[in-house]
């Protein structure tokens, strides 16, 4: 897809300047305000990774210093990041500004009192605080001493360092709210975190598109649709927060139908299902004991055994309603899931009779179905024809029992 290819293409590059839009933080910091109004009160916020001053995240935490009773806000920046090297009048201004630094080391902002006297502590009261000894990796010393300083990490931290970042955070035991690639919830470093509560998604994104800005000199070719260049935004949709911070749309409950009414009045699903599968029933699986469910608004109400559901239902996951089982990922789950059967003498043709040269071994762990769609590669052993499903699942169960509606 071209907003995939694009997330990717930056992963390669090492390009993981993607600047937050001031809109997009305000929405998200509200659901967490909302749910708990002194969810910053008396806190230490840093934020690191964020060239200060390009960056809405210190902005934004400036901006509302005094109305969250924020104790000190710090921001660092990275001496290597496009937004960092753009010399600004905030710093050559400053009588701590020194030429021979500004290439080579990363910056400190904080901001803790009211220096210009207007009564207020706002962003005009964001002090320049000198240079860090280092670059402003996140991994140096300094920066490690700032963050064990921090009650609260928040940030877009480098796509490509999400799990090390993560356990940068963790480690240290931090409340945090970061952005990140929504593929990482099958990372083994990250599943295992979200099964166990540990950490979750946050509200997300406007409509699940994320549109970041990038400094101009990492302008370059960008599929069709991803970049526009009357905003200067790139538009990605497999991207969301990660937090450890409880927000209400955690404690929503879904509404559900019961199975019966999902296959008689759910259109969407009824299509699905005699498109993929030439009947209108939830398939089982052939190599997990679970269903497939192609939508997170057709979990059914009343079934009480495993469910395979899209990764987008984490973005829904209510841990008061569902149970998190596993994905299909033995390194995730152990291979508890998995009933292991053998694919490795099933064949595999196309749909006009053509072998493939592959075998069913490269199912790997993905859910399998006992099927033939007319329409995409099988593998058969003459006796059991089957397909591959999608690898994109959560296994799930409801928590307390289904309750028929």
């Amino acid at each position: 897809m071209a907003d995939n290819t694009s997330l990717g293409a930056a992963k390669i590059a090492k390009n993981d300047e993607f600047y937050t839009q001031y809109s997009d933080i305000e929405a998200e910091m509200n659901a967490y305000v909302e749910y708990n109004p002194d969810v910053f009160r008396d806190k230490t916020i840093l934020l690191p990774c964020d060239d200060p001053e390009w960056s809405n995240f210190t902005r934004y935490f400036a901006s509302n210093f005094e109305r969250f009773g924020l104790k000190k806000l710090i921001s660092t920046s990275y001496a290597k990041s496009s937004g960092s090297q753009q010399l600004t009048m905030f710093e050559s201004s400053s009588p701590l500004f020194d030429v021979d630094k500004h290439d080579t080391h990363g910056k400190l902002f904080t901001l803790t009192r009211d220096i210009n006297g207007s009564g207020n502590i706002d962003l005009d009261d964001v002090e320049f605080s000198g240079y860090l000894d280092g670059d402003g990796d996140f991994r140096s010393k300094e920066v490690c001493a700032l963050r064990d300083e921090a009650d609260i990490i928040i940030t877009n931290p480098p796509f490509s360092l999400l799990r090390e970042f993560l356990a940068w955070i963790l480690g240290a035991g931090k409340q945090f709210i970061i952005i990140g690639n929504i593929h990482a919830i099958s990372y083994k470093e990250v599943f295992p975190l979200l099964k166990n509560n540990k950490i979750w998604l946050g509200p997300g994104f406007p409509g699940g598109n994320a549109y970041f800005r990038i400094s101009e000199k990492d302008i370059r070719a960008f599929a069709s649709g991803v970049y526009d260049e009357s905003t200067g935004l790139v538009k990605f949709r497999n991207v969301g927060w990660f937090t450890n911070i409880d927000h209400g749309g955690r404690h929503e409950e879904l509404q559900l139908d019961t199975m019966a009414h999902n296959l008689k009045f759910n259109k969407k699903l009824r299509k699905k299902l005699e498109t993929d599968f030439g009947i209108v029933e939830y398939p089982h699986y052939d190599n997990y004991d679970a269903i497939e469910v192609p939508m997170v608004d057709a979990i059914p109400s009343d079934y009480d055994g495993m469910m395979g559901v899209p990764t987008t239902f984490m973005g829904k996951y209510n841990p008061d309603q569902f149970e998190i089982l596993g994905i299909p990922m033995a390194s995730s789950n152990d291979g508890s899931l998995n009933l292991g059967i053998d694919y490795s003498k099933h064949i595999g043709y196309k749909q006009d009779g053509t072998k493939t040269g592959r075998t069913g071994s490269t199912f790997g762990a993905c859910p399998v179905f006992e099927r033939n769609d007319k329409k995409n590669i099988i593998y058969t052993n003459g006796t059991q024809t089957v397909q591959a499903g999608s690898c994109e699942r959560v296994f799930i169960r409801h928590k307390k029992g289904a309750s028929a509606e």
